[in-house]
């Protein structure tokens, strides 16, 4: 866990770093991300624990003075599978209760910080809200990020809610105090753009705009909404990580009702406008085909030939491009009804993969009767790594709707169900991981030259 935290921190640390955040925002940080990776260190650390406890155990020879006893590997495992039941039917709670607080709390707290700080406010290579202003730069420098590089702003206008104002600097650079509710930025080499306000409509399209170089051009910018903000406030609430089962139900009957609702509305105007029939009504609007039945593109001349081709091409071409940007919206919207559906499944992988994974670390201790933190932790980090890739690949594939979402959240585990079952039986029935010798001497004798025999007398 304490691995996995500072972990956390090292992601976020471009969040944290030079904010002059107090000891209590990232203590509470740091409490907040406890409940987000124990689906992460729980399974890993039961793994762990059994293959260490059993490998120990079986290294010391104290299965053989249980099993001289007459105690089995089952009886002397009882008490753990009762324990490990227990905390199965523990963390499926903790994962429909705890988690999701602990997601809420989390990523708002991490959007707060975010926004503490003007110069730790502007990210690179994005617009960014400062004051009245979108800026986006291409580099930051500095102790403070305080010098910039490729600065672009659109600043808004106070008498409509478009940007008419555009400027470029090669560099820029944040002064004044960062505490303060006015910061200074400082321009340098840079061009002004602004387009000139016309009250007649029909003179905007041909209005002048104004275009001015600057060597130096300065702003002030009233920031007091970013040194007053609320680490306690909560904006962000309805992600699929901060939902229990029954709010993520609800949610699911909503997307669901929204996305066919969406499709059939789509699906029925497109028939009612492209139909055939409804093509041929709108040709019997202009052609009287009771009185001249030869084909209406015949009777046209050449020049309205040729604009009915270019009219029908442009049609058709925004008809594509309509009809590809309506099937992305659909698929977000599907991607998005998948991840609602697969964190209902992963609220009950979790206690199941506990159980399961005790039952593959046990047994595996005792079959390579080794303990300590040496091959044990290899062994059980590279499984868990195995498990944990082999789930994120599902869940992406199946939030994509390459399969249901249910085999995406349960495919790792059902891979290592049945390794399960093999391990324990092989440790209960005195068997190794597998016969080496067995093995090799099966597979000499298939090479192995057979004798002739005699030929038989007729």
């Amino acid at each position: 866990m304490f691995i996995l935290i500072l972990q956390a921190i090292w992601l976020y640390i471009k969040d944290i770093a030079g904010k002059d955040i107090d000891a209590i925002t990232i203590v509470k940080f740091m409490m907040y991300t406890i409940p987000v990776i124990v689906p992460l260190a729980l399974p890993l650390s039961i793994l762990l624990a059994s293959i260490m406890v059993f490998g120990n155990m079986a290294e010391n020879y104290e299965f053989a003075a249980m099993k001289s006893n007459g105690i089995s590997l089952q009886r002397a495992m009882l008490s753990l599978i009762i324990v490990i039941f227990s905390l199965g039917i523990t963390s499926f709670i903790f994962a429909n209760t705890v988690i999701p607080w602990g997601n809420l709390k989390q990523r708002n707290l991490r959007r707060n910080i975010a926004q503490v700080k003007p110069a730790m406010a502007i990210s690179e290579n994005v617009f960014n809200q400062l004051g009245d202003i979108n800026i986006k730069v291409s580099d930051k420098s500095g102790e403070k990020g305080e010098f910039l590089t490729d600065v672009i702003i659109h600043q808004k206008s106070p008498r409509s809610a478009g940007n008419f104002k555009v400027i470029k600097a090669e560099k820029g650079e944040l002064k004044s105090s960062l505490k303060s509710d006015v910061i200074q930025l400082v321009l340098y080499n840079g061009n002004y753009y602004e387009d000139l306000f016309v009250d007649k409509p029909q003179k905007r399209a041909s209005s002048p705009f104004v275009k001015s170089y600057f060597d130096v051009y300065t702003l002030n910018q009233d920031v007091s909404a970013l040194n007053d903000v609320d680490m306690d406030s909560e904006s962000v609430t309805d992600d699929h990580q901060m939902l229990k089962i029954n709010e993520l139900q609800t949610q699911i009957d909503s997307f669901s009702y929204n996305f066919n609702n969406t499709k059939e509305i789509h699906n029925k105007n497109q028939w009612l406008k492209w139909s055939p029939d409804r093509l041929t009504e709108r040709v019997a609007k202009y052609i009287d085909t009771t009185t001249n039945t030869s084909p209406f593109f015949e009777r046209l001349s050449i020049t309205e030939q040729r604009r009915s081709l270019e009219d029908a091409i442009n049609k058709v071409t925004q008809q594509k491009y309509l009809l590809r940007t309506r099937k992305d919206q659909l698929q977000q919207e599907l991607v998005r009804l998948n991840k609602y559906e697969i964190e209902i499944h992963k609220k009950f992988v979790l206690g199941v993969a506990c159980i399961i994974l005790f039952f593959i670390g046990a047994p595996l201790g005792a079959i390579i009767r080794k303990g300590g933190m040496g091959l044990p932790l290899v062994i059980a980090t590279i499984f868990f790594l195995t498990y944990h890739f082999i789930g994120i690949f599902a869940e992406k594939a199946s939030a994509e709707g390459a399969f249901p979402a249910w085999i995406g959240a349960w495919l790792s585990t059902a891979i290592i169900f049945p390794i399960g079952i093999f391990l324990t039986y092989r440790a209960t029935t005195d068997q190794g991981f597998f016969n080496i010798n067995f093995t090799f001497s099966a597979l000499l004798d298939k090479f192995k030259k057979k004798p002739k025999l005699p030929p038989t007398s007729a």
